[in-house]
């Protein structure tokens, strides 16, 4: 299969709803078909989720390409990730942001993600196991932090660890269906923006879902 003219498709195919062209040239630097398993690769550049095993999924490129657009990254600016997943999203981040933080609860994705993400040569990612409070405190504050899975509210402790005028795309609502939600930080309080329905993994944490 021809990965290269796959993924020219898709950006063209992407282009009809993204406008930032940062994003697009972003998601057409980095190889989604290395993100999935081999058996799956011939639909690595359609515009659909699919399965990474453990009941995990990486997430479809126009989600991806939104999510990302919403955060209004720059250059200089560091990132929080929730959910690292494939490493997808979190490559797409790496293009795009000073630095990334992201954070995997299960210790298996998160090496199979750290090897992908090392051959591709990424220096600006720095990778945590999650821990039961949400984000990675340490870090704080971010300029943006974007969640993959989805919460039943947004967490304040996340909300904490924003910059102020910095922004949260985070998914919010059942373990079954969500709305996608842009939180921007202000110094008076907060500004929710609902980009409207979506469809995530459980968000696992405190002020989240058990697991």
């Amino acid at each position: 299969m021809d990965f290269e003219l796959a993924r020219a498709r898709l950006i063209d195919h992407l282009a009809a709803e993204i406008k930032d062209q940062r994003v697009l040239a972003a998601m057409s630097r980095v190889p989604r078909h290395l993100f999935i398993p081999p058996d799956l690769a011939d639909m690595a550049y359609d515009d659909i989720p699919l399965p990474i095993g453990l009941d995990q999924t990486i997430s479809q490129p126009y989600i991806v390409a939104l999510m990302t657009e919403k955060l209004e990254l720059t250059a200089g600016k560091k990132v929080l990730e929730l959910g690292t997943g494939s490493g997808y999203q979190t490559a797409i981040l790496a293009e795009l942001a000073r630095a990334v933080v992201t954070t995997e609860r299960l210790p298996e994705l998160m090496e199979k993600a750290k090897v992908i993400l090392e051959h591709l040569g990424y220096k600006n990612i720095e990778m945590h196991l999650a821990e039961e409070a949400l984000g990675w405190k340490s870090g704080a504050p971010y300029d943006a932090i974007i969640s993959t899975a989805g919460a039943p509210k947004v967490p304040a402790g996340l909300v904490a660890q924003l910059a102020i005028e910095g922004r949260m795309v985070i998914p919010v609502g059942s373990r079954c269906d969500q709305e996608l939600h842009i939180i921007i930080r202000h110094n008076h309080g907060t500004e929710d923006i609902n980009l409207g329905g979506c469809r995530f993994v459980s968000l696992i944490g405190k002020e989240a879902w058990e697991e």
